[in-house]
């Protein structure tokens, strides 16, 4: 049996780099023998070899036939093919002899020559290498960093152009998952976002000792020798490569001066950015959250506990920004995120405000907000008018976070009930009703399975409308049945994932009937699509 192995990875190495034309050490391409020994450990034939039966040669020569047929793709150049359209994950797409293939940045209509970098069973992945003929919808990226950074993967495609794929991956997911009928419910034109860039509230940026090298900074090794430091986003796919931003396009100033300021301070005066492989370094991350009113907060995330460092990175951000809530926090662990660790305000308040329609909200430093402050309002919005409030119904509020929903709809309603997982946030809910002067809103912490029973509706009264904004997971099977239990007349369903909201809605079509159905873009130049849902309980 090992001889067997032995032989069948020799063989296949061989004739592998035979067909590419390549050095065996060439790019990475032994890197398909990983792929090659899953499928054959997969295979009938292991069966037999652990069974210490004897594997012919023709057994051998199946197998590799299969394979090679397979990775005959890999680095075969297509030309003039023409992008066809765009997937539900946002790259484009385009058939090669019956074989769907998926090209990032390619824009539907254009003619392209096109690399085959990944080759699978069903399907291959490309890179356009050369453009013959543009789409009409292509259109020139305005970030330097458009390609690598892997942020605003549609800075290429027209705005009119994304909005329609965005709606279309809101269509599809209802009638190829849900399995909804088509004009059985109205398809609501897609709600474009205004602005279209430095429309962000939030960012994290991340220290890093080892930045992303560009094909540029490989041809001048002494530059990256005198220059590793980044302050930026990770590379897709790469934990632990981080690249140096100039200017984000994502969120207004004073976030890119901030960002700038406090690389360049923390470089001159020799404080450690994070390794993070060696997990070791004191500057982690850089969070800075802006709103609307012009208010400003930063979280300097440190790695290790030096008061001195500390204090002069700290007190040269308040002295040269205009900053209402200066924060940081000591993270030691080797998981980045800090929502389990304390927040030490510096100076100023531990809250910005953001604010929609007269309404004022506290936005902490692990508070959940949408991102996109001018089009939450537009969403907040919709639900609400879906939810067709007349002033006396009971409505539940479902993974309310800090209560924006419950609040801003408070006043067309007898009573709100917002439930949350996170206790923090629920104790920021609570305070967004005080600070609004609302009295009908009632805020409980605890796993929506286990608090949102009968109990509880017993308590605070049966809902007439249910409004849910669960995360990109969607709701659990308990919750979904709790929810056809409470008996609820109209259920507004928002989602940032409209896969896992189709699948929902068609665990509820047995009960319940969707009316109304609207995307929201609240992440232009990306593919990433918020939805709207109407039901209806059947029978009214």
């Amino acid at each position: 049996m090992q001889g067997l192995y032995k032989l069948l990875k020799c063989q296949y190495l061989r004739r592998s780099c035979q067909f590419k034309g390549h050095g065996a050490g060439q790019g990475g391409k032994i890197s398909v023998l990983g792929t090659f020994f899953t499928k054959f450990v997969s295979t009938l034939l292991l069966n037999k070899l652990l069974l210490f039966s004897a594997a012919t040669k023709d057994d051998i020569f199946n197998i590799y036939c299969i394979l090679a047929k397979k990775n005959t793709y890999y680095n075969q150049i297509f030309e003039r093919v023409e992008i066809t359209g765009v997937a539900a994950e946002g790259k484009a797409i385009t058939r090669v002899n019956d074989l769907v293939v998926f090209v990032p940045l390619g824009a539907p209509g254009d003619v392209v020559d096109i690399r085959i970098r990944k080759a699978y069973r069903r399907y291959l992945e490309a890179e356009v290498i050369r453009i013959h003929s543009a789409s009409p919808s292509r259109v020139q990226p305005f970030c330097e960093h458009f390609g690598v950074c892997g942020g605003c993967k549609w800075q290429h495609l027209d705005y009119p152009l994304q909005l329609h794929y965005k709606q279309q991956q809101v269509e599809d997911s209802i009638l190829r998952i849900a399995k909804v009928s088509p004009g059985t419910f109205q398809m609501i034109p897609i709600a474009g976002s205004d602005p279209t860039r430095f429309y962000r509230n939030k960012l994290e940026f991340t220290f890093s000792n080892k930045r992303w090298l560009s094909a540029q900074d490989i041809q001048e090794p002494d530059k990256v020798i005198n220059d590793p430091w980044a302050l930026g986003f990770h590379i897709p796919g790469f934990f632990d490569k981080v690249l140096d931003i100039r200017k984000c396009w994502l969120q207004p100033d004073p976030s890119n001066p901030i960002r700038l300021a406090v690389k360049d301070f923390a470089l001159k005066h020799g404080m450690s950015f994070y390794d993070l492989r060696q997990h070791s370094g004191l500057l982690r991350s850089l969070v800075i959250r802006t709103s609307p009113k012009g208010e400003t907060m930063v979280i300097v995330v440190f790695a290790e506990d030096r008061p001195k460092q500390r204090k002069l990175l700290m007190d040269f951000l308040a002295a040269s920004f205009d900053i209402h809530s200066l924060i940081y926090v000591i993270n030691d662990k080797k998981n980045p995120s800090f929502h389990d660790l304390e927040t030490v305000v510096y100076s100023g308040r531990s809250y910005i405000v953001e604010e929609m329609e007269g309404l004022q909200f506290y936005i902490g430093p692990k508070s959940f907000f949408q991102t996109n402050s001018h089009q939450a309002l537009t969403l907040y919005r919709i639900a609400r008018d879906f939810a067709g409030l007349s002033g006396r119904e009971v409505v539940y509020d479902l993974y309310t976070g800090t209560g924006t929903i419950a609040n801003f709809v408070a006043s067309s309603a007898a009573k709100v009930i917002g439930i949350e997982y996170v206790e923090e946030a629920v104790a920021h809910a609570r305070t967004n009703s005080e600070l609004n002067g609302i009295a009908n809103t009632h805020f409980l912490a605890g796993d929506m399975a286990k608090v949102f029973d009968e109990q509880l509706m017993d308590k605070y009264g049966y809902p007439h409308v249910i409004i849910t904004d669960p995360p990109r997971a969607g709701m659990d099977a308990s919750v979904l049945r709790q929810i056809i239990r409470s008996g609820a007349d109209r259920i507004v369903y928002v989602s940032c994932n409209p896969a896992t909201q189709a699948r929902d809605i068609a665990l509820l079509a047995e009960n319940y009937d969707l009316k109304m159905l609207q995307a929201v873009d609240m992440f232009p130049h990306t593919q990433h699509v918020e939805s709207v849902a109407l039901l209806v309980r059947k029978g009214l």
